[in-house]
């Protein structure tokens, strides 16, 4: 298969984890595109209900019954409403029955495909809160108000209760369901890989996809790791938005959140994260400006591949910012190794040999090495 053209290598070495199913072919192209290795690794997977009978009756409900607002909560949801609707023949149906309708949206996608169906947003949930939602809709009564509600795939989170509670007449869609991962031991794998130095980069576009990773990564005894690297910059976990960050807040991660709620924006919060002016933390060394990455270390804007030991002791050494560590402690980083100290100083030998003789790594006589940091 024909890579993709690259048009930077802003994010060459990474490996970047989408935690995601849904669209995230297009979010891995655009980082593939600037040089990443992009894995995916849903801890849930999308069941449509397009064949759902409930779905089809509550639609032909609204058909004959047209409702007076619309709440659409998820831009996939509504989208597959929609496609159900013209796979069974009712689209030119519905889009009569909704056309007088207030449509209401829980963040930027739902409004987005709102307007890709034809219709508008009358308002938008910026917050992407259910609550916001019922809070604008019971701020002018509701009453005798037909209300189609379509849902995300966990389900009623208590806004038909709410607004059945003040007198609405509330016809509750489900277009999809939350399935299983599609493949859990690889879930398990990149949590450990995020944990202990094998990826740059986690990303989040739902909230229940991001509670679901966050528990395989708990079973796997991944977090702490996490933690500690998210805590340090070496890690980006990203979210589209701030209802995907909360279970990654709730897990003490250090998160950022895309500008804008869509996907293009969070590709571009991994780039420039990662660029030469980024987030991502670096350290000036009398060889150069030096950043790591999974796949090898990045010196004044180059990035030089490095073996996986290579990557393990060059970063023990940039975590310790100038500290020296001897053999020893450099031998502990690999496991394979044990605690033979020659494995270290071979390990610095092919690092210094594949910086192209950069005096990045010091020797501290008779103590071990250092990374040569520069005092300002």
């Amino acid at each position: 298969m024909t890579a993709p053209p690259q048009l930077n290598a802003a994010l060459a070495g990474c490996t970047i984890v989408i935690a995601a199913d849904r669209r995230s072919a297009e979010l891995a192209s655009a980082l593939e595109r600037r040089g990443a290795r992009v894995c995916r690794a849903p801890a849930l997977s999308i069941v449509p209900n397009a064949d759902d009978e409930e779905l089809l009756r509550r639609t032909r409900e609204l058909i004959a019954d047209p409702p007076d607002i619309v709440v659409v909560s998820t831009g996939v949801g509504f989208r597959g409403w929609m496609d159900a609707a013209h796979e069974h023949d009712l689209s030119e149906q519905l889009t009569r029955a909704l056309s007088a309708a207030r449509f209401i949206a829980r963040g930027p996608k739902a409004r987005g495909a709102i307007q890709q169906a034809g219709f508008a947003a009358e308002w938008v949930a910026e917050s992407e809160l259910s609550a916001e939602v019922a809070a604008h809709l019971l701020s002018s009564s509701v009453a005798g108000a037909r209300v189609a509600v379509q849902h995300h795939g966990s389900g009623s989170d208590g806004l038909d209760e709410q607004l059945a509670a003040h007198g609405a007449e509330v016809v509750n869609l489900t277009v999809y369901r939350w399935g299983p991962a599609p493949d859990p031991q690889l879930v398990r794998r990149t949590a450990a890989q995020a944990a202990y130095g094998g990826a740059d980069a986690v990303l989040f576009t739902s909230a229940p996809g991001a509670d679901a990773w966050i528990r395989a990564a708990k079973r796997a005894g991944a977090v702490p790791g996490m933690r500690a690297r998210s805590q340090s910059g070496r890690l980006l976990i990203g979210a589209v938005g701030p209802i995907t960050a909360r279970p990654l807040d709730e897990a003490g991660l250090v998160t950022t959140i895309a500008d804008r709620g869509r996907l293009g924006s969070l590709a571009r919060c991994v780039i420039r994260h990662f660029d030469e002016t980024g987030a991502a933390p670096s350290l000036r060394t009398t060889g150069g400006t030096l950043s790591m990455r999974s796949g090898g270390a990045v010196l004044d804007g180059r990035f030089i591949p490095l073996s996986g030991t290579g990557v393990k002791v060059l970063g023990a050494l940039f975590d310790a910012r100038g500290r020296v560590l001897s053999r020893e402690e450099l031998a502990r980083t690999l496991p394979r190794a044990g605690h033979k100290s020659h494995a270290a100083e071979m390990a610095v030998a092919r690092i210094r040999e594949a910086l192209g003789g950069a005096e990045v790594v010091s020797t501290v006589v008779k103590r071990g090495y250092r990374l040569a940091v520069e005092v300002v």
